[in-house]
């Protein structure tokens, strides 16, 4: 159910979906409220034609029939086809087709039902590293073909481009303002509550108060972090991100790392990038257009050039302080 606050036209709905928090604000409009109804349909929608956790989905399908053509719906080639984009943009920085590393780590079961000290030896195998990645995925129509033994896993892409995509619907059918969060990778457009622009809050998982605040009108703000969604197997930690070219889950000395974006999915992408890349190159791949933080784990606070624009003045801690833990 939706919560409205008549006073300002605003409903908002908290929810599950996609393994994740979802809490959607939508701000004015014509029946606002079916608005926020339409909006967890589309949610809904989505997780089940991308999820990797049900079978009947059409990236289970799509991974299931490697090696043969699949007719997919325009969302599904859409998600496909962003990762294809992300892949090359950031040099194989961001690698969709790890499934078969994250089963190994242990995540092969939706976060929710992950438990600790899984001891299936399986899991602490390593990936062979040499498969081509996006490489060999084939368009044809409305028909995608996965080449043999790759394993496409959505992961973050998929809720960045929810967020898009449900923000994008919303604005279309007359909002004047929402505020799409999957998770933690947030989509704003149109004027907020307040009637100004959006202030979103990057969140750090062992601090009390957020780390910077960031303005937005329209844009995206995603986090990545080793610092959520963790597991033990076997009596070692383990976390969802995979490093590509290692197969295994991330030794960066970065901790988190948060992106400004245009778009979600972009936001996304770059966001778990950064970080793999570590403190040394953080913030080669970034343009104009994105900006990003970083959080080592010793708590240091590193922000590129650009980042700046989006704190209305508000200086940076150079540390996570004891104040904010």
């Amino acid at each position: 159910m939706g919560v409205v606050n008549a006073a300002v036209g605003v409903v908002e709905s908290r929810f599950r979906a996609m393994g994740s928090d979802i809490h959607l604000i939508v701000v004015g409009g014509d029946g606002s409220v079916n608005l926020v109804d339409t909006a967890r349909d589309r949610i809904d929608q989505l997780e089940r034609r991308w999820s990797r956790f049900r079978p009947d989905s059409e990236v289970s399908l799509l991974n299931a029939a490697a090696g043969r053509s699949v007719v997919v719906s325009d969302d599904t080639r859409l998600l496909v086809e962003r990762a294809v984009d992300a892949w090359r943009l950031t040099g194989g920085g961001f690698d969709p087709t790890l499934l078969d590393a994250l089963r190994a780590a242990g995540y092969d079961r939706t976060f929710d039902d992950l438990h600790d000290d899984l001891h299936d030896d399986l899991m602490l195998r390593g990936l062979d590293v040499s498969r081509p990645g996006c490489t060999d995925i084939m368009f044809d129509g409305e028909s995608i073909t996965f080449p043999v033994g790759m394993g496409f896993d959505p992961g973050g892409i998929g809720k960045g481009l929810a967020a898009d995509l449900v923000a994008t619907q919303l604005i279309d059918a007359g909002a004047a303002g929402v505020c799409v969060n999957m998770g933690g990778d947030l989509r704003v457009r149109g004027q907020s509550p307040t009637g100004t622009g959006w202030t979103l809050a990057i969140d750090h998982p062992r601090c009390a108060r957020p780390i910077a605040l960031v303005g937005l009108w329209d844009g995206a703000v995603a986090t990545s972090s080793v610092l959520r969604r963790v597991w033990t197997v076997g009596g070692r930690s383990r976390h969802h991100l995979i490093d590509p070219s290692t197969g295994q889950p991330s030794t960066s000395d970065l901790a988190l790392a948060s992106v400004v974006a245009g778009e979600a999915w972009m936001a996304e992408v770059l966001a778990k990038t950064v970080l793999l890349r570590g403190s040394a190159r953080a913030f080669d791949l970034l343009d104009e257009s994105t900006a990003a933080i970083t959080v080592d784990h010793d708590g240091r606070i590193t922000a590129s050039a650009g980042f700046a624009a989006f704190l209305g003045g508000v200086p940076l801690p150079a540390t996570i302080g004891r104040d904010q833990q």
